[in-house]
């Protein structure tokens, strides 16, 4: 074994180019079973970014949906749950227009949806097939000139006369419409403004029949607790998570028993509903299988006993004959499909597919160190999720130490994530320190956690950032001259609000970053158009709070130089807030750098954008902080 090179931190030559984290690859995060075939969705960077649907069948792998189909429903902007298979039949939705298509594998795809008089105005999302395979039950997403989007559950005819039928509707939101086994009865959840879904939501469910519903016989929801993952058992009874008692347990739900446990502890089994399809558990006829959310991870709860998995986040988990399917990532691998047989005490993991094969050597892995710190007043606590340099050629001078980029998620509810994540070891393999931080408000805490940036938003989230980075400093494991921060979306506004309010950090970049706290109140899509009230206050009672959130307020306090990144078609933080902050810092003789993609939306998904990000980040961080990257990177505009 060669001993590694002693090489400053931020110039470690690394074989994790930013192309390595696109080409090839292929994001998993949907499957369904169908009898014994098992369907997932695919995200593919290298065509795109498009959405294809892929069958396992008799041991193999295809894609079935047409070589130009882009699998994607822009309900709520977020999407997710655009397609389902019912019978070997597959119904999905293509951005293209939002129209509803049915797909018989080696046919044409058949348009079950009216052609709306504006193009994308009429969206559709998780959807399931009734029991006679008569109606697609979904979620329909209607825009209009002069008002905010309507939102229904509609049935769809499956035989292409599109004659689209309401089936319920009068409230804000709805979602997850999901049928019982014998197809009589279909349960739903929904919520109002200013709640998001995982804030407030009921819970209903109501006989069904020939696209429409009957009498509603189950309505729960007091207000101060969030319903999600509705579903049925094989044998009908109806079990759903609900926060009622602080974690997102798993329960079922009857009028004559009440609300009895079936998976409880300390954890969380869902997470937030950013995205329509979300799936943790399951009941076959033999088994009950969920995800539990812990500090360090998933783990599998399989029949009341914890079962240790080499997959940290699971996803979309299925009934199967024998078991369950699902999809998981680690730390050691990238998202897989996963088949697990149970036979009895025993469990046996399959992989169906492994996406694409790692793309780099085991020695640049990590598995990151789960820490806690003090933060804010008083007594409150954050996390995050450590990644030290790691490079088994090279090894940092000694004495010194690196230096330590922090990232904000986005959301702000959402959650550092528990899998291998080749964007973080980008940089760890670079000589440079991360920390994932979970700051107050993050999901899988518990539902006082969650809540606890209500009405702190910019000043928690932000103080938790810079607790984090000085609580690395502070023991040794981070250079405190030359602290990073990075973020998008809600992440991007925690950075904006980090480098305007405090002088931590020596250089920050952000992704399509919120400036303007009234333009967000006032120009957004309608799923996070009342969001803000409950992280900020009522607009425009609060507008002074409002105004003194708002980095772009406050450019007079920016010292730090920033890279900013902004997708042209933006509809959840549009354009204009990137440019707001840039023209700010411009004037006033701070470096900044400004990349606008085109074609690009909320996050970036073509290959050739995900590369010139992050490199255009490390050659900013490099020029700022003074460190001289091994990569050979293209000229960057920094305006001074």
């Amino acid at each position: 074994m060669i001993d590694p090179t002693v090489t400053p931190y931020g110039e470690w030559p690394s074989p994790i180019t930013a192309a390595s984290l696109v080409r090839g690859a292929v994001g998993i995060s949907e499957c369904c079973v169908d009898g014994d075939d098992v369907w997932w969705a695919e995200v593919r960077p290298d065509e795109g970014g498009r959405t294809a649907l892929v069958r396992f069948s008799d041991g193999r792998a295809d894609e079935v949906t047409p070589l130009d189909a882009y699998v994607r429903t822009l309900v709520h902007e977020y999407g997710g749950g655009s397609w389902w298979v019912h019978n070997g039949v597959a119904y999905y939705v293509d951005v293209s227009d939002q129209r509803l298509r049915r797909l018989v594998p080696g046919r044409e795809p058949t348009l079950l949806t009216p052609e709306p008089d504006t193009p994308r105005g009429v969206r559709f999302a998780d959807f399931r097939v009734d029991a006679q395979g008569r109606f697609v039950v979904a979620v329909r997403e209607t825009h209009h000139d002069d008002r905010e989007p309507t939102n229904e559950l509609v049935a769809i005819p499956t035989d292409g006369s599109m004659d689209v039928r309401l089936v319920w509707g009068g409230t804000d939101f709805v979602s997850s419409p999901r049928f019982s086994p014998d197809g009589a009865q279909l349960v739903w959840v929904s919520w109002n403004h200013p709640n998001m879904p995982w804030d407030s939501t009921r819970l209903h469910a109501a006989s069904y029949s020939d696209g429409a519903i009957g009498e509603v016989t189950i309505e729960v929801g007091n207000g101060s607790e969030a319903w999600v993952e509705p579903g049925w058992s094989p044998d009908g009874r109806l079990l759903a998570c609900t926060d009622r008692d602080e974690w997102w347990n798993l329960v079922s739900i009857d009028n004559e028993a009440g609300f009895q446990p079936i998976v409880v502890g300390t954890f969380e089994v869902a997470t937030p509903s950013w995205v329509f399809g979300m799936q943790r558990w399951a009941v076959t006829t033999d088994h009950t299988v969920a995800a539990v959310g812990l500090a360090t991870g998933d783990e599998l709860v399989i029949d009341g006993r914890t079962v240790s998995m080499p997959d940290a986040t699971i996803s979309s988990l299925q009934p199967a004959r024998g078991g369950v399917v699902y999809v998981g990532a680690g730390y050691g691998h990238e998202p897989q499909v996963v088949r697990l047989h149970l036979d009895g005490p025993n469990v046996r993991r399959e992989v169906l597919s492994t996406g694409r094969g790692l793309p780099i050597e085991q020695g640049y892995l990590i598995e990151p160190e789960s820490i806690t710190f003090r933060t804010g007043d008083g007594d409150a606590q954050a996390h995050g999720l450590y990644y030290p340099p790691t490079n088994p050629a090279h090894v940092g001078p000694e004495g010194a130490a690196p230096p330590l980029l922090v990232l904000a998620h986005g959301g702000p509810t959402g959650q550092a994530r528990r899998q291998l994540q080749l964007g973080i070891l980008y940089w760890t393999s670079r000589g440079i320190a991360v920390v994932d931080v979970d700051y107050r408000g993050s999901t899988g805490y518990g539902r006082t956690y969650r809540r606890s940036l209500d009405g702190v938003w910019g000043i928690a989230d932000v103080e938790d950032c810079v607790a984090a980075a000085r609580y690395l400093a502070d023991r040794g494991d981070a250079d405190p001259s030359r602290l990073m921060i990075r973020g998008g979306s809600a992440g991007g506004y925690t950075v904006l609000s980090a480098l305007a309010f405090h002088d931590a950090f020596a250089a920050g970049a952000s992704r399509y970053g919120v400036a303007d706290l009234e333009a967000l109140a006032t120009d957004t899509h309608k799923f996070e158009s009342r969001y803000l009230d409950t992280l900020i206050g009522p607009w425009p009672e609060t507008k002074a709070v409002y105004d003194e959130r708002s980095p772009i307020n406050h450019v007079d306090k920016f010292s730090a130089p920033m890279i900013v990144l902004q997708g042209d078609e933006d509809a959840i933080v549009p354009p204009n807030q990137s440019e707001m902050i840039v023209a700010a810092l411009e004037a006033r003789g701070i470096p900044v750098s400004y990349l606008l993609f085109e074609g690009e939306q909320h996050g970036f998904r073509k290959a050739e954008n995900v590369i010139a990000a992050l490199e255009a980040e490390l050659a900013f961080f490099g020029a700022m902080l003074e460190f001289v990257p091994a990569d050979e990177l293209p000229p960057l505009d920094i305006r001074r």
